[in-house]
């Protein structure tokens, strides 16, 4: 796997202070991406031991809140088998910080079910995240007041609630962001 991009010390993709990895390779091909150099899977670095660990060490100090992924897309297959073993790590090393996920494919239809995004290691993959954020980006939804998604149609679901109820359960953000008063 390659990647596009590492932001250390990002602050606009999921809560608090987190060290962000754009991976490299998505078909989905979504108008107007915000992200379309990282489409092609061979774009980039690649993802090798001494990036991980680097990732790895990003997330040690104490203001970090976590990791997140992005794109590309982190659910295409070739990436899955490239990120689990690493969102593993992650969770033995930092068993409180939080993975936040961005993903084009929509939870229950795309994840859950037979597609072309699924493989041998998507539920292993799904047991690591904390926060999954879903559905493609849609051009006639944009919304800027938005937190932490682009169009109106994706969903901040709450993966750990989600698998302690059975059935989806959206993240809550903190009140005072939510009415967009601040």
């Amino acid at each position: 796997m390659n990647y596009a991009n590492i932001k250390y010390c990002d602050i606009a993709n999921g809560t608090g202070v987190r060290t962000s990895l754009f991976v490299s390779g998505c078909r989905r091909h979504c108008e107007n991406c915000f992200n379309k150099v990282a489409w092609d899977f061979d774009y980039g670095k690649p993802f090798d031991k001494a990036v991980r660990n680097e990732i790895l060490a990003s997330l040690k100090p104490d203001y970090i809140g976590g990791l997140s992924l992005l794109g590309g897309e982190p659910f295409e297959p070739e990436n899955q088998r490239a990120l689990v073993g690493f969102l593993h790590d992650v969770k033995i090393l930092y068993p409180h910080k939080t993975i936040w996920c961005y993903t084009g494919n929509v939870y229950e239809t795309e994840l859950l079910q037979p597609s072309a995004s699924r493989c041998e290691v998507t539920d292993e993959m799904l047991s690591c995240i904390d926060v999954l954020v879903d559905g493609a980006f849609v051009q006639d939804l944009y919304d800027i007041s938005l937190r932490f998604r682009g169009s109106s149609n994706q969903r901040i679901i709450d993966m750990n609630a989600t698998r302690a109820a059975g059935h989806v359960v959206l993240w809550q953000d903190d009140p005072i962001f939510a009415d967009h008063k601040m």
